[in-house]
């Protein structure tokens, strides 16, 4: 399978959309990553990638709805195989709160059968999730209300949050 990508302007910055060729999407492609600028961990183009932002059209419009408030829900293909079987349960698990709304750490531990000791194993995963803004991981707070980390940068997760009507005012 071919990796294409494109880049698409955001109120956070220039996003990296990255995805594999495939037949049977609506745009021909299947989102593999998606990368904030100076993200922890971000995709990097790499050589034999096709610049193809032809394909992305529909992803680059969900995105410029949920930014401008008219999307609360994103559809997009993601392509398989990312990701140990843990951290897949764990994205399961984000791509379900909905928007608007947070959860912490350990109600996602809780959901995926790692209560306790495995909350520090939760945050380890959700700090994997390759998908940033798509799958919704800016949603996952500490129990105590803090916003705690974000590959993207805590700032940029306040941002998204208050998009979505999820921060009290004065947090």
């Amino acid at each position: 399978m071919a990796t294409v990508y494109a880049k698409v302007g955001s109120p956070l910055g220039e996003l990296l959309l990255v995805g594999e060729e495939r037949a049977g999407t609506a745009d021909g492609v299947a989102l593999v990553s998606l990368s904030l600028p100076g993200q922890k961990g971000a995709a990097v183009v790499e050589g034999g990638w096709r610049h193809a932002p032809e394909l992305f059209g529909g992803v680059a419009g969900q995105l410029a709805a949920y930014f401008e408030g008219r999307l609360t829900r994103f559809d997009i293909p993601y392509a398989d195989g990312a990701g140990t079987e843990f951290q897949r349960r764990v994205w399961k698990a984000l791509d379900a709160i909905p928007y608007g709304v947070t959860v912490s750490y350990g109600q996602i531990a809780e959901q995926v059968g790692s209560a306790g000791a495995g909350v520090r194993a939760v945050g380890t995963a959700i700090g994997r999730n390759p998908l940033l803004v798509v799958r919704p991981c800016h949603r996952v707070i500490g129990a105590d209300g803090a916003l705690r980390g974000y590959a993207g940068g805590v700032e940029r997760k306040e941002q998204l949050l208050g998009l979505e009507g999820a921060l009290a005012v004065g947090r």
